[in-house]
C-alpha cells in the first residue's frame, strides 16, 4: 500500500507503546515521520530521550524520521512539533495525536491539579498541535487528523474522571472539525484503542512484563485502524475501537423520543417514560435541519 509514501506524518507520544507502533509502521510504508515524545513517566513527570531511540530504530530499518521532544501541553512547544515537520520535510500531511498521561484516582480523592494536568495533556495538547497543523492542511486542501480517545470516555471507567472527560472531549472536537474540514479535504477521525503499554501498566492489577507481553495485547495490533483512518480515501467523523486485532465502530445514536411542543410538562414525560427511554429504533446521527443546537 503506497498511499503513505513520502507523506509527512507527525505522531505525538511516539516514544513507546501505541505511538511507537504507529510511527514505525508509517515509516515502514515510506512516510517521513516526526517522532514526538517528551519522554516523561506515565504520570507526566520528567523527560528522556525516548523519541531519539525510536528515530534510530526507524533509520536503522531504512526509514526517514526526526525527533521532537516538546510537550504537547505547552502552546509554544506544541507548535514547534509542526514547525519541525515543515522545516525538515516542507509540510505536514497526517497528524496522529497520541500523547497522553494517567493520574487515576476516584473523583472524590482527585486533586484539581491532577484534573488540570490530564486535561491539558490530552485535550488541550491535542487541540494545540492540531491548531498548528490545521492552516497548513486547509491551505493545501489535504489533511488527515487522528485523535486518540478511550472506552474510559465513551463508556466510563472507575477512577478516571479526568482521563475519561478528556477522552470524550476528543469525540466532540472530531465532530466539529470533520464538518469544518470537509470542504478542504481534511478528514478527522478518532481511535479508541486498548493494548499493553507503560500507561496501562499503571492501572491497579495491570502489572505486566512489557518485554514479554501476551501477543494479542501488542500495540501494533491497533495500528491498522490508524492507517485505515489516515489513508488517501479515509472516512471522516468515525470512531474505531481497536484491540487485539479486533475492530469496531462506536457511534452516537438517538431515538425519536416524544414531542409535546408548548404542552411539555414533567407529568407527560413521566407518563411516556418508557417511550422516551426506548432505544430499539434508534438511529445514528442527528437531524440538524429539524433540531435546535443545545
Amino acid at each position: 500500500m503506497d498511499s503513505f509514501r513520502d507523506k509527512v506524518v507527525i505522531v505525538t507520544g511516539a516514544g513507546g507503546g501505541l505511538g511507537r507502533a504507529h510511527a514505525m509502521e508509517f515509516a515502514r510504508r515510506g512516510a517521513k515521520v516526526v517522532v514526538n515524545d517528551l519522554g516523561s513517566s506515565a504520570d507526566g513527570s520528567g523527560a528522556s530521550d525516548m523519541a531519539d531511540q525510536v528515530v534510530e530504530e526507524i533509520r536503522q530499518a531504512g526509514g526517514i524520521a526526526i525527533a521532537n521532544k516538546a510537550s504537547v501541553s505547552d502552546r509554544v512547544a506544541a507548535k514547534s512539533i509542526v514547525d519541525d515537520a515543515v522545516s525538515e520535510f516542507g509540510t505536514v500531511d497526517i497528524l496522529v495525536n497520541n500523547a497522553g498521561i494517567l493520574r487515576d484516582k476516584s473523583f472524590k480523592n482527585m486533586s484539581l491539579d491532577d484534573w488540570d494536568l490530564v486535561m491539558n495533556v490530552h485535550l488541550n495538547g491535542t487541540a494545540y498541535v492540531t491548531h498548528a497543523a490545521w492552516p497548513i492542511m486547509y491551505e493545501k486542501n489535504y489533511g488527515r487528523i487522528l485523535f486518540t480517545s478511550s472506552t474510559s470516555g465513551i463508556f466510563g471507567n472507575f477512577g478516571q474522571a479526568n482521563y475519561g472527560a478528556a477522552k470524550m472531549g476528543m469525540l466532540g472536537l472530531m465532530n466539529v472539525l470533520a464538518i469544518e474540514g470537509a470542504s478542504h479535504n481534511i478528514k478527522v477521525n478518532t481511535l479508541a484503542p486498548a493494548a499493553a503499554t507503560r500507561l496501562t501498566n499503571t492501572i491497579p492489577g495491570r502489572d505486566e512484563d512489557l518485554s514479554n507481553v501476551d501477543p494479542v495485547r501488542a500495540p501494533d495490533l491497533v495500528t491498522p485502524a490508524v492507517l485505515f483512518m489516515c489513508r488517501e480515501d479515509a472516512p471522516t467523523n468515525k470512531t474505531i475501537m481497536a484491540s487485539g486485532g479486533n475492530f469496531a465502530i462506536a457511534g452516537i445514536f438517538k431515538n425519536d423520543g416524544v414531542a409535546y411542543g408548548v404542552d411539555a410538562t414533567l407529568e407527560r414525560l413521566l407518563a411516556d417514560e418508557d417511550q422516551l427511554l426506548d432505544m430499539s429504533d434508534a438511529h445514528e446521527g442527528w437531524d440538524r435541519a429539524g433540531s435546535a443546537a443545545r
